[in-house]
């Protein structure tokens, strides 16, 4: 008896690049105290009165299943928020309702690729991307950018990656680097787009996040709307990550194929969770912006810390939960580093090498601890980076 390969590849057969995370967890399983500056969990629990909302209709009977596509009032309300935030025209046809971002990602996959397509990605990237596209059958192709370049993809090297390939996957505000894709640098990946015939799959899960600059949904670029597809969630915005409702909005006939997938696959959202979430996208930004507050607080607080220092480099901080710091002055890699940091330290960052190789040298530092231990965790950072760049300099 075997397994098929598009399961048992999912990873390429090697590691999934997260083994200090999991290390990091035994430690503290073990009784070890480590602060944690790994994953993006928001250290605030979902609002009190989302829950609420949510407790209300599940009492009232909202438990049995829901409809497939989504709720009317879930599709119709992020059809709202999505024609309100871009300008571009969209309906509940426009919107499949999904058990998570997660899932509309490998959703909007498998409506675009067939077995044996090329399915592009940015590197750094999402660590569960080349698997979600290699799981829907295709191969996944990485598209490099330079840390020296603020990690912006270029045309240029999409296009020399392109052959064969039906679809780009692209993510701002950027997960793990803190990026947000200039205008100049999305119509380039729309230009791409159009001479070489991909679909665009743009993650806008951070789109809430923005502390620098303007998010731009390549969804509003010309002839962009009827070839891209949008991927998001309430997971970030509203810290609702374990309530898993995500969505993808395209042109009506992929959603079409869409809702018959998730017939075959999830069957849908609960009800509860639905309405909870219309409730959370209608309760205003005010709700929005408290829970980016401390990201943004903490993102203000980084660049002082950093500012009185010269060893760790910040790659520009523009949106989403993270901070990407340079370490290549220590000579060591990210997946040097971030151990090296954990058993000195007790501190836990992911290396950059956990999400592709573009980001090597490169350490990922998720601002999801309370003000004070987080700016006492980055200094400590910085002044053992300068200990190890100093060691390095006497040899």
């Amino acid at each position: 008896m075997k397994l098929s390969q598009r399961i048992t590849h999912l990873t390429e057969g090697g590691s999934d690049g997260w083994d200090v995370f999991y290390r990091a967890r035994r430690m503290i399983d073990e009784g070890h105290a480590v602060t944690e500056l790994t994953i993006g969990e928001h250290d605030i629990r979902t609002d009190a009165s989302i829950l609420e909302a949510m407790d209300l209709s599940a009492r009232q009977g909202h438990t049995g299943y829901a409809m497939v596509p989504g709720t009317d009032l879930l599709r119709d309300t992020v059809a709202a928020r999505l024609q309100t935030r871009t300008g571009v025209p969209t309906t509940r046809n426009n919107v499949l309702i999904t058990p998570g971002g997660q899932s509309a990602l490998f959703a909007a996959h498998v409506a675009v690729c067939d077995p044996g397509d090329v399915g592009l990605f940015i590197d750094p990237y999402y660590a569960t991307y080349p698997g979600t596209i290699r799981g829907a059958g295709a191969t996944a192709r990485p598209i490099q950018t330079s840390a020296d370049d603020a990690f912006q993809p270029r045309a240029q090297r999409i296009d020399a990656a392109a052959d064969g390939a039906v679809s780009l996957l692209i993510n701002t505000p950027n997960n793990p680097t803190g990026v947000v894709y200039s205008r100049a640098t999305l119509e380039g990946v729309a230009q791409v787009c159009h001479a070489r015939d991909l679909w665009l799959i743009s993650d806008e899960v951070y789109d809430t996040q923005v502390w620098d600059g303007t998010h731009i949904s390549p969804r509003t670029l010309p002839g962009m709307t009827e070839r891209t597809l949008i991927v998001g969630s309430m997971s970030k915005s509203h810290a609702m990550t374990g309530s898993r409702c995500g969505w993808v909005v395209g042109p009506e006939e992929v959603i079409a194929h869409l809702i018959n997938l998730a017939t075959h696959t999830t069957y849908g959202v609960p009800g509860f969770i639905q309405d909870a979430a219309s409730f959370a996208l209608n309760a205003g930004n005010l709700l929005v912006e408290e829970i980016a507050a401390p990201f943004r607080r903490r993102r203000a607080l980084a660049m002082e810390v950093l500012s009185t220092q010269n060893t760790v480099g910040l790659v520009p901080a523009q949106g989403a939960m993270y901070l990407m710091l340079d370490i290549r002055a220590t000579g060591l890699d990210g997946e040097g580093f971030a151990n090296a940091l954990l058993d000195t330290h007790s501190i836990a960052v992911m290396p950059g090498e956990s999400f592709g190789t573009a980001a090597r040298g490169h350490i990922r530092v998720a601002m999801t601890i309370d003000d004070d231990r987080f700016a006492a965790a980055l200094t400590t950072i910085c002044t053992y980076a300068a200990v190890l760049a100093d060691r390095r300099a006497a040899e």
